[in-house]
């Protein structure tokens, strides 16, 4: 017979497998910020969403002590955090610890505008794409003069093959004249007849590594009849000269390895031992150190802090349900008033003095309704809807009205 679980239950299971997912207690999202509202209490609610998904946040008043701008509906920003469950609702949010403006989204934008019209122009396709010689002769670079990416590939290729040839042109790799600068210098070394070509440079911003998401450079080395090969950046960078490129290598260290082949093949088996090393150490300390955030991801949820957190959001909901109970009452407390006061209105003596009644006052100020209070020579005063007539009793009569 198949187990029935309580809803509390499954809730409480799912928080834990949170929980005990590393990854999503310290995380990094970005995102369009929407529905965005400021609580009383300080705490502030929002979504974050792309093209194609939505997620709910909420950064406590605790945690707002960095942010350093108010949100808006429609900002790119960066929120790093934890996900994690809310178990009374079963429903899982984003808890956000920092959160940063992504000033690259328009950048990012242009970047993918561009690389969609030259994919179509065909311009990444693999059958234009040139093999790299395996062994080479000459070596052209097109990269700034001074920094470590010319420094590294010269001294790899140098390493690997102490006889071959390396021109050096000497572009500029950022600013908005690099473009025409990367360019000139491809079409310079095509004309030189060097052997292969590597085009790049080091590490930085979106913004550093713009030139080469440039449509000029882009086409200089499509049409390039030079095999290129293309080391812009760190190994998660990626430009529009990559694409278009031969070849990408992750770094321009890497480049070099991929341009100038080892004169020794002892050398080449003790860098592929030493790299399998590198490897095998790096795997090692990988699965460390998802254990060891395995380990501190379930002292995290033994702590109180997620105790504290459930009850933050319990407070919240209390607080709402106080609120919305106390709107409802004022509510019905003001149409009660209103019922009141219409019913006062109704037995108001202004109301019926303004019907064609009047108000009779003898001299000593009280009001007349019996005729036997008159005698003839009475002052009376007759008070009307909009004034008062002083009168002078000639007679009295009593009469029964039917």
């Amino acid at each position: 017979m198949k187990n029935i679980y309580s809803v509390s239950q499954v809730n409480s299971y799912i928080k834990n497998m949170f929980l005990q997912d590393f990854m999503l207690q310290s995380i990094r999202v970005r995102g369009e910020v929407s529905n965005c509202k400021y609580h009383s209490s300080g705490h502030i609610y929002f979504s974050l969403k792309d093209e194609k998904g939505i997620i709910s946040c909420v950064m406590f008043a605790s945690s707002r002590k960095g942010l350093a701008f108010r949100l808006q509906e429609g900002q790119q920003i960066l929120v790093e955090g934890s996900v994690d469950v809310y178990e009374r609702d079963g429903k899982y949010q984003m808890y956000a610890k920092k959160i940063t403006l992504d000033g690259e989204g328009l950048l990012f934008e242009r970047f993918e505008q561009l690389k969609r019209e030259l994919e179509e122009q065909g311009m990444f396709a693999q059958e234009y794409k040139q093999p790299i010689p395996r062994f080479i002769r000459t070596l052209g670079v097109v990269t700034a003069p001074t920094g470590a990416a010319v420094r590294d590939i010269i001294q790899i290729a140098l390493r690997r093959n102490p006889y071959v040839q390396i021109i050096l042109y000497p572009a500029l790799v950022q600013g908005e004249q690099a473009p025409d600068s990367i360019a000139a210098g491809i079409h310079t070394l095509a004309k030189a007849g060097v052997d292969v070509m590597i085009v790049g440079r080091g590490g930085g911003s979106i913004e550093d590594l713009w030139a080469f998401n440039d449509r000029r450079v882009a086409q200089a080395i499509f049409d390039c009849p030079i095999p290129i090969i293309s080391a812009v950046g760190h190994e998660t960078d990626f430009t529009i000269a990559d694409f278009v490129s031969d070849l990408r290598a992750p770094t321009p260290s890497a480049a070099a390895e991929l341009a100038v082949d080892e004169r020794v093949r002892i050398e080449e088996r003790l860098e592929e031992y030493q790299a399998a090393l590198w490897r095998g150490m790096s795997g090692r300390i990988s699965l460390c150190r998802i254990r060891a955030e395995k380990y501190m991801a379930l002292l995290k949820a033994a702590s109180p802090e997620g105790k504290l957190r459930q009850n933050q959001m319990y407070v919240l909901r209390l607080e709402e349900s106080l609120q919305e109970a106390m709107k409802r009452v004022l509510t019905n407390k003001r149409h009660e008033f209103a019922l009141y006061t219409e019913r006062l209105k109704g037995l108001s003596p202004l109301d019926k003095l303004n019907q064609g009644f009047c108000m009779v006052i003898n001299e000593h100020g009280n009001t007349v309704t019996d005729v036997e209070a008159v005698s003839e020579g009475d002052r009376l005063s007759i008070q009307l809807k909009n004034g008062v007539v002083e009168a002078c009793a000639m007679r009295t009569e009593r009469i029964q009205w039917q």
